[in-house]
């Protein structure tokens, strides 16, 4: 891969767009991004706590907006050196750095209510439709269903990020390409990604999940394309290697959950104090361990900020250690993986397993969560139903569904297949905040 066109400042969707010399695309993209509705519901929706009350617990967008700061920290220093070595010209240090902020405060933007437990409910509703061979789930193309029945969030981002937002099916957000390459994690269809599975080798980590919806497809081909990211072939499915700054940005989503989500549990009181501080020494190195003049909360800040910094470090020399791999396309990791701060990672990772997500209150209101997705999803399955019944006609609805869509402004723009339906039903779904879901779970319900 080559970085005059891994930093393509082409817009999807916008051949006519002239770079402006007073202000780079990368920061136009970021603030598209922040300004939108998407966006500013991500206050309102689970980073790991559901429902909490204490304003110091993280949610989504802060969650969000702290990734972004780590991973531009992270790009600019990678970007200096590549400057220095000679890959990329000088001042697109800048440039790594503002695609890299971007990408990362839209990286869980396509997230449902009460996080991935909610996603795995959306999945679970979809799968049982299925099973009942009935309606709309009965009509879906059976190649599609694993678009549902696995329900992916980071297909729904790019989906809202290049359908949805601002210019609806002509771009979406219009954002740069390379921002979309820096965003796209899983450059696979759930369809490709089923036939990779079945034909061997799917162990490349761009394949772990999906990432782009099949409606959406083409836009990540001419994203791709643009990028020259590396084409890989099984019959007649494509899938695409990792842009290198998805790394970046996998790298500054993993620091900030690893770290500050132990923070979160000491803020509420899922782990002691000692333990908290523990591994965050360990994670930090501080000349001086001891808390001082300082309350338990102020020394568990800090030490959270110096093990950020240490990280940041890790994966800056993770990445010039593979960078060969990582330009190649063939690098299959982590960058908080590789390097020595990876076994503290891993005890990050299993002490949260241990005590963080399996903590009492979260099962419950995540049990809580799943009830209300599905009420949510039945409740409004019948208007698309109906939709269908009446050759995508929204203006021949039954007033039963009239009601429905007056009551919760459903969009039935642009339906005319059951995948389509099914999609909007999950826009709608996806797009909720943990409150809203619940307010409309208990109108749906009659409670």
């Amino acid at each position: 891969m080559e970085w005059n066109r891994l930093l393509s400042e082409e817009r999807l969707g916008d051949k006519k767009y002239v770079p402006q010399v007073s202000r780079s695309i990368f920061v136009q993209d970021h603030d598209r991004i922040i300004f939108s509705e998407p966006f500013r519901r991500l206050a309102n929706k689970t980073q790991v706590q559901p429902l909490y009350e204490h304003d110091h617990v993280h949610h989504r967008l802060i969650h969000s907006i702290e990734v972004s700061s780590v991973g531009r920290s992270i790009a600019m220093r990678i970007g200096h050196w590549l400057a220095e070595q000679g890959h990329i010209n000088p001042g697109d240090e800048h440039s790594l750095a503002n695609i890299v902020q971007a990408a990362c405060v839209a990286h869980d933007i396509g997230n449902p209510p009460f996080g991935h437990s909610g996603e795995d409910a959306m999945g679970a509703w979809f799968a049982e439709q299925f099973a009942g061979g009935r309606g709309l789930a009965c009509d879906l193309d059976d190649q599609l269903r694993p678009e549902f029945t696995a329900f992916e969030g980071n297909a729904q981002g790019f989906r809202i990020l290049t359908r949805l937002e601002m210019y609806r099916n002509d771009g979406g957000m219009r954002l740069s390409k390379a921002t979309l390459g820096a965003f796209m994690k899983y450059p696979v269809t759930a369809k490709t990604r089923a036939a990779v599975k079945a034909s061997g080798d799917a162990s490349y980590v761009g394949l772990k999940k999906f990432g782009v919806f099949s409606g959406e497809t083409a836009l990540f081909e001419d994203v791709a394309a643009s990028l020259g990211l590396p084409e890989e072939q099984i019959g007649n499915e494509k899938w695409w290697r990792r842009h290198p700054l998805v790394f970046v940005v996998e790298a500054a989503d993993d620091i900030c959950y690893n770290i500050v989500d132990i923070e979160d549990a000491f803020t509420t009181g899922e782990l002691p104090y000692e333990k908290v501080v523990e591994i965050l020494v360990d994670a930090a190195k501080p000349r001086d361990a001891t808390a001082g003049d300082r309350n338990q909360a102020e020394h568990v800040a800090m030490l959270r900020a110096m093990a950020i910094g240490k990280a940041i470090d890790n994966c800056v020399e993770a990445f010039k250690a593979h960078y060969a791999e990582i330009m190649a396309g063939t690098f299959s990791g982590a960058l908080t993986e590789t390097g020595e701060m990876a076994p503290i990672f891993k005890n990050m990772r299993q002490l949260s397993s241990d005590h963080i997500f399996t903590a009492r209150r979260k099962t419950e209101l995540e049990v809580s969560g799943r009830r209300i997705i599905y009420n949510v999803m039945s409740g409004i399955l019948p208007v698309f139903e109906d939709l269908a019944a009446v050759d995508w006609k929204a203006d021949r609805i039954g007033s039963r569904s009239q009601q429905l869509v007056r009551a919760l402004d459903l969009d039935l723009r642009n339906l005319s297949t059951p995948a389509e339906a099914l999609h909007s039903l999950a826009d709608y779904t996806s797009g909720m905040t943990d409150r809203y879901a619940l307010r409309i779970s208990k109108m749906l319900s009659g409670h």
